[in-house]
């Protein structure tokens, strides 16, 4: 499952690590949660005028590769737990509901920010920024 931030570098093509990451996939190996694609959504919405259009043209073509699975019941169960390991981590709301939506369909997350989701222990974790 890949983060939000791993999307927005698949659909500007840098760094050269995380394509060369993703082309060594398999098709459907590879998801996004709904909550990264709202995250997605809410970049084009909020971003430059100038560059949406692009920007929907390219989140477009990401979910032609990579489907986006909804979040369900088991990572709502799933979310209690995250939740309450970092009661007081009230910043990083959508990342829990990512971390908690990769574990309850027992996935890695792939990110480049590695340092906010160590804290739940049950989450395995990559990172395609890394050399290849």
């Amino acid at each position: 499952m890949l983060d939000t931030n791993i999307c927005i570098y698949l659909m500007k093509n840098r760094p050269l690590s995380v394509a060369k990451h993703f082309a060594a996939c398999r098709q459907g190996d590879v998801v996004i949660s709904a909550i990264t694609m709202a995250e997605l959504e809410y970049g084009i919405v909020c971003g430059q005028a100038e560059t949406r259009d692009q920007n929907r043209q390219a989140l477009n073509a990401l979910l032609e590769m990579i489907p986006a699975v909804p979040f369900d019941q088991e990572s709502a169960i799933a979310y209690a737990k995250i939740r309450a390991v970092a009661p007081e981590r009230k910043r990083d709301a959508l990342d829990k509901l990512i971390a908690s939506h990769a574990v309850s369909l027992n996935v890695s997350l792939v990110t480049n920010n590695l340092s906010d989701f160590r804290v739940y222990s049950n989450l395995m974790l990559e990172n395609w920024v890394e050399d290849f």
